[in-house]
């Protein structure tokens, strides 16, 4: 076995542990944790028994909450909401997949997160670093709990963790290449406040050490910190940043051949290019690795183009700024369908670029779509209010002229599982495989 799994054992060991949340990563818990010597209970507002669980106790309902002062060691899912529900005492036992495997495994971590772009942003630094013939595993909030790497892992392995705000909130440590991209109003359903969201993304780096590296957006780089910073920007002189269609990349100019649309993107590939040099990797195949990397489903993928108007799938999109992005990555949109599970973000940055636009139609799904509706410039466009995304296929196909885009601006959350369902949906709404 590995020194990390031997870690993990030790750590496990003789423990009263709670498996708190019982989706992916709560199931990706119990299988590990069955094969060390532990008392495992399992809580989550549902009630999770099954086969999985035989043998096991499970607290369910409505005040599962009302258990953890019982246990050793909380192993926290990522999409449980603790808000400031659970006392100091509690927060000292919580830990994670996340926290863990930065606090025990001792390969090379890259961890990226921001607000947007970190999916992207980690695909393709992983992509780079296979294509540099390094050994890299793609792991986190991408769709891969983080302790389900063990089997895998290889001494000289570089591991790629996506990190969502919820992987970071109660992390006790930092990889040794933190990526910190950006930080937009978003998931405040999940925190008290913006403050507390921001503190969650920061754990990224304030527990690096002497030697670690921070690659930032300059806007949110630390005044102190023990790492070594890299600044990146999309629109200032930085470490990272952009001079005309050019990425420069602490000093050096590179012309950059890519799939990937919208001037946001060059400045992911920037600092996947940068954590790809701090690897080993040679500019050279960097280069072309970059320029093979098709990009990620439901991020400004094109899901058709049908009597003459092509049709973009963003639902990734779920904040005003990523929706302006979008719009700007292609210049052409006349139609564009924003809306989905209000939050309480501000939207005024949106309204104010859609004002000044010249799209001719903006499609307004609920619940934050209609709520935008009296703050629009009717005079401009046509606004139409949709009763869901059907309507809203249905009235962009008689409108659209030259590119429609879906770019909500908003979560899924209420009306879909999640944001891939949603665009799914909107891909087969597009080509007709669904009424």
């Amino acid at each position: 076995m590995s020194g990390f799994y031997n870690s993990l054992q030790d750590f496990f060991t003789g423990k009263n542990v709670l498996i708190l949340g019982f989706g992916r990563e709560g199931r990706s818990t119990l299988k590990l944790l069955k094969k060390f010597e532990c008392s495992i209970t399992i809580a989550d507002r549902n009630d999770v028994s099954c086969a999985e669980t035989e043998g096991i106790e499970v607290i369910s309902g409505e005040n599962y909450l009302g258990c953890l002062g019982q246990f050793d060691v909380i192993m926290k899912a990522p999409g449980i909401a603790l808000f400031d529900s659970v006392p100091d005492t509690v927060k000292k036992k919580i830990t994670s997949q996340t926290d863990l495997l930065l606090r025990y495994c001792t390969n090379r971590i890259i961890g990226i997160t921001g607000t947007k772009g970190k999916s992207t942003t980690s695909s393709l630094t992983h992509h780079i670093l296979t294509h540099c013939g390094k050994k890299a595993l793609l792991i986190g909030n991408i769709g891969v709990p983080p302790l389900e790497c063990i089997p895998d892992l290889d001494a000289d392995t570089i591991i790629v963790c996506e990190m969502s705000c919820h992987q970071l909130e109660y992390v006790q440590a930092s990889p040794e290449i933190a990526v910190y991209l950006n930080l937009f109003e978003e998931h405040l359903d999940h925190y008290t406040g913006f403050d507390a969201y921001r503190a969650a993304k920061e754990n990224i780096y304030l527990h690096q050490k002497d030697g670690d590296t921070l690659i930032v957006n300059k806007d949110l780089a630390p005044a102190n910190a023990r790492s070594r910073i890299i600044t990146a920007s999309l629109t200032d002189a930085a470490d990272i940043c952009l001079n005309g269609d050019s990425l420069v990349i602490e000093g050096y100019h590179f012309d950059i051949q890519t799939k990937l649309l919208g001037r946001h993107n060059l400045y992911n590939i920037g600092i996947a290019m940068k954590a790809a040099q701090m690897c080993g990797c040679d500019n050279a195949d960097i280069l072309a690795a970059v320029s093979t990397f098709d990009g990620l489903r439901h991020r400004l993928e094109n899901v058709g183009t049908i009597n003459g108007v092509t049709y973009i799938n963003d639902s990734i999109s779920t904040c005003p700024s990523t929706a302006i992005a979008a719009v700007r990555a292609f210049g052409n949109v006349d139609t564009i369908i924003v809306g989905g599970m209000d939050r309480g973000i501000d939207y005024t940055g949106l309204v104010d670029f859609l004002n000044a636009s010249d799209i001719a139609n903006v499609i307004l799904l609920p619940d934050s779509g209609h709520k935008i509706e009296p703050q629009l410039d009717h005079s401009k466009r046509s606004i139409y209010h949709a009763a869901d995304l059907n309507d809203a296929v249905a009235h962009a196909k008689t409108v659209t002229k030259q590119l429609c885009l879906l770019s909500p601006a908003a979560a899924s959350y209420g009306f879909y599982k999640n944001f891939e369902e949603r665009g799914d949906h909107f891909r087969e709404l597009v080509n007709g495989s669904v009424s």
